[in-house]
């Protein structure tokens, strides 16, 4: 009797080790399946890839590297060269001239972030030091190209059914950083009336009127973006998230209001009623064991729901420790996988994924959401006009969609103000979204 033919992946190979599931897994979504067992292959009527060092007859070639059934931490060596006009490294033979299953653990799990490097001038993992930033592709999703050019070759050795190893659709999350929630409304009557004559003194004449006209209602606050912010999801059907700074201590880096304004408490009531609402843990929770659980549940108790969703500020973390901390703090979900001194894909991945915790080699629950694009980098970092940055986020627009990722941005309320040194940021921000969305 003739087997029923199946588009259910059969990955073969010797030894199941822990790095190989978690990488299987994730680029598939959880659609395949792992054995050691040979007879399997005999049985399996659908796609089979062998991860072997040896051929198998009718089953698609992957020769494993080796890292891939390591348990430790050690230098590798990386040499990029090029397939089908991709970057790609860990040469092995096969039918695809790489492990693609070892490159895209190493690239996603961050291992390079686990050797020793460098650190920016906020000390955390320099952009520099990455294999996407030396070899030239941080600005592309390689893994999910890498995908996409697996699919083809699936499909070309196993042409009944049509296979797709990566199950995603496209998808598009704006997200917003409050890092200061207002320019001079609810601040103290001593910090207004000290920044009115700083402006005076300076001759900053617009910005002495500015601050009178907002600190006695003639006009809003020029940070007080959230009405505008609320009427483009409105007409595009966009629902964002906001990652609020929760502040139980003021720092150099860390100048929202603090937690206990009630101002602050109404804005972010208001916004949390409606859309994801995340914690955004201070510069100083990175510092202090303790801060990072106290604020959120100054969170929580300001908008009367969980607080599971989180984005560190600055988005300085390291690994593991950080992911660590927002673990036992109940976090499960976290937005910072991404570079606060570059735009592009920092893990080489445009979709969601669970961190695996390399020290410990093990798959956790905390799911780690990259992002490609933020406001801040292309002005302060890279020194892009409005227009330049419209570009540029199109192109992570166009990017994203083709390898049907998840596009998630990064805006904060004080880029989006009618401000002379802003606007045109706003104008560019609303015009990508009337373009893709309208």
């Amino acid at each position: 009797m003739d087997r029923a033919i199946t588009n259910e992946l059969l990955i073969y190979t010797p030894e199941v080790s822990p790095r190989l599931g978690y990488i299987a897994n994730t680029l598939s979504g959880g659609k395949v399946r792992i054995s050691s067992d040979k007879a399997e292959i005999e049985a399996h009527a659908g796609p089979v890839i062998n991860y072997s060092p040896d051929p198998i007859t009718g089953a698609l070639h992957i020769q494993p590297h080796g890292l891939l059934t390591e348990n430790a931490i050690k230098p590798q060596s990386p040499d990029c060269f090029e397939w089908n006009g991709l970057k790609v490294f860990f040469r092995t033979a096969g039918d695809i001239p790489f492990d693609l299953f070892a490159a895209a653990f190493y690239l996603i799990s961050r291992y390079e972030e686990y050797l020793p490097h460098s650190v920016d001038a906020y000390g955390r993992y320099a952009h520099e030091n990455s294999l996407a930033y030396r070899n030239e592709f941080l600005n592309q999703p390689l893994v999910n190209l890498w995908m996409q050019r697996l699919d083809v070759e699936l499909s070309a050795k196993f042409p009944q059914p049509t296979f797709k190893m990566q199950h995603s659709k496209f998808r598009f999350l704006p997200t917003y950083d409050i890092d200061i929630a207002y320019a001079y409304a609810a601040q103290p009557v001593w910090k207004n009336v000290a920044g009115f004559f700083r402006d005076l003194l300076q001759g900053k004449i617009d910005k002495v009127i500015e601050r009178g006209n907002s600190y006695t209602g003639r006009h809003a606050d020029p940070f007080d973006t959230f009405g505008w912010l609320d009427e483009l999801h409105a007409r595009y059907r966009l629902k964002p998230a906001y990652f609020f700074l929760t502040l139980i201590k003021r720092g150099l880096y860390d100048k929202n209001l603090p937690a206990a304004s009630a101002a602050l408490q109404r804005l972010y009531k208001k916004l949390a009623a409606v859309y994801v609402t995340g914690l955004h843990p201070s510069w100083r929770s990175g510092d202090e064991e303790g801060l990072l659980l106290q604020e959120k549940e100054k969170l929580e108790a300001i908008v009367g729901h969980r607080i599971f969703v989180s984005r560190n500020h600055y988005l300085r973390f390291t690994l593991p420790h950080s992911y660590r901390r927002l673990s036992a703090a109940g976090i499960t979900d976290d937005h910072s996988m991404a570079y606060g001194t570059v735009n592009g894909f920092r893990a080489s991945y445009a979709l969601p994924f669970r961190w695996y915790d390399l020290e410990k080699e093990q798959v956790t629950q905390l799911v780690v959401h990259p992002f490609c694009f933020m406001e801040a980098n292309s002005f302060f970092q890279q020194h892009y006009s409005a227009e330049q940055a419209g570009a540029e986020i199109q192109y992570y627009y166009d990017t994203v969609k083709n390898v049907e990722g998840e596009l998630i941005t990064l805006f904060h309320n004080h880029f989006l103000t009618l401000q002379p040194e802003w606007v045109e940021w706003r104008r560019m921000y609303e015009q990508f979204l009337q373009s893709n969305f309208g």
